[in-house]
């Protein structure tokens, strides 16, 4: 813009040279070489490239502030990404940190509920073993109808035997004599 400025002025004046330096320390140190003759101006020449270089100006410009808001909502774009991948990172995190903790309760859990099953499962074999015994003598079971006729037909031998042997006796036993203690004193 400067420079347009500058060419501006240059082309724009129809006096001397605009591009002289006219500070006076600057002059008494530096000599400027006499102006040519054959120099000057081309005023129409001048005024068409001002002219472009203005379009370019413009132009530049256009670009420049549509590259900075594209820029800016790229930054912007990139700053909300950041942060929102903080938030998840950290939510990840915590995450990762609550299931190992959960991860690592289920861990001993098991452990006591397997130990608690290993015992539950012994005892169950003992009173299983236990009840097995008892059942052999408790529960009356259905003889076979051969061996109740074979422990009938032994019961009704020892009952015949038995009895001969009762009947076998009762000629060796004493009848008791019907007379009393009365009976015997006065016979005597």
């Amino acid at each position: 813009r400067k420079a347009l400025q500058v060419l501006r002025e240059y082309y724009g004046n129809s006096g001397s040279a605009a591009m002289l330096q006219s500070d006076e320390s600057f002059s008494s140190m530096m000599q400027q070489p006499a102006m040519p003759d054959h120099h000057s101006k081309a005023a129409g020449a001048g005024g068409s490239i001002v002219g472009i270089l203005e379009v370019v100006e413009s132009d530049f410009a256009t670009n420049l502030a549509k590259e900075q808001s594209e820029e800016d909502d790229a930054q912007s774009d990139y700053e909300k990404m950041t942060q929102e991948n903080k938030i998840t990172n950290l939510s990840k995190e915590q995450d990762v940190t609550y299931k190992t903790k959960e991860s690592k309760s289920l861990d001993q859990t098991v452990a006591e509920l397997s130990g608690d099953r290993d015992n539950t499962a012994s005892e169950l074999a003992a009173v299983n073993d236990y009840y097995a015994k008892i059942k052999d003598r408790c529960i009356a079971r259905a003889e076979p109808y051969a061996e109740r006729a074979a422990r009938r037909e032994a019961e009704i031998k020892g009952l015949k035997e038995a009895l001969g042997v009762l009947e076998d006796e009762t000629a060796f036993v004493q009848r008791k004599s019907r007379r009393s203690l009365r009976g015997v004193l006065a016979a005597r």
